[in-house]
């Protein structure tokens, strides 16, 4: 199993991440300072591992991690932990603002999706440990097809984990036209996988 390739944060080129939770009639907004990173080839001896250790996320790699914390219950989520997703690094942040990142792979692109009824908020770079939608462990059906070639990408059924996304990996530096349904009802988007595109899509209204 490769190793993550964890890199100190440059507080030279620091940006600033916004990510809004849903919580319940209201929506909290969620600010993230964080920076970018030149990742090596290993973890070098400057690197600080304590973020990944102490989250049991120690030799994982960014798709690694990202299905970890995916797949953990919302009660189980730790508010004092970060995890960001930006086109090209999984930045992670605690509570002291102690922060790594994890590249990305080079020939995909994350994008989480939370499809909704009613209620939603603004989100650009998806925060897996904070960022909640409203379709909690839903079946939703989810269509992407490629704009240039007409190639459908993906085609399925998939259950939205317990924080009311689905997440999928695209190909990089594609358009294309997202389709999600769910509950007799469909909302469709063209989304984007270039640098500077959003990871996190919460405008897809169900109608």
């Amino acid at each position: 199993m490769p190793l993550a390739i964890v890199a100190p944060i440059q507080s030279s080129r620091s940006r600033l991440r916004i990510c809004a939770a849903f919580t319940g009639l209201a929506t909290s907004a969620v600010l993230l300072l964080s920076g970018c990173a030149d990742a090596g080839p290993s973890a070098d001896a400057g690197s600080d591992h304590s973020l990944v250790v102490e989250h049991n996320l120690d030799g994982l790699n960014a798709r690694e991690i990202i299905k970890r914390l995916d797949s953990t219950k919302v009660t189980d989520r730790s508010s004092e932990f970060i995890a960001s997703i930006e086109p090209d690094q999984l930045v992670l942040t605690d509570d002291q603002n102690n922060q790594t990142t994890v590249p990305m792979p080079e020939d995909e692109f994350y994008v989480s999706i939370a499809p909704y009824r009613s209620q939603t908020h603004e989100c650009y770079f998806h925060s897996l440990t904070t960022c909640t939608g409203e379709l909690a462990n839903t079946d939703v059906h989810v269509t992407v097809v490629e704009a240039t070639s007409g190639e459908t990408l993906l085609d399925e059924t998939l259950t939205t984990y317990d924080n009311g996304f689905v997440g999928v990996w695209l190909p990089r530096g594609i358009d294309a036209t997202l389709t999600v349904s769910a509950e007799g009802r469909t909302a469709k988007k063209a989304i984007s996988t270039r640098p500077d595109d959003p990871t996190c899509l919460t405008g897809l209204q169900l109608a």
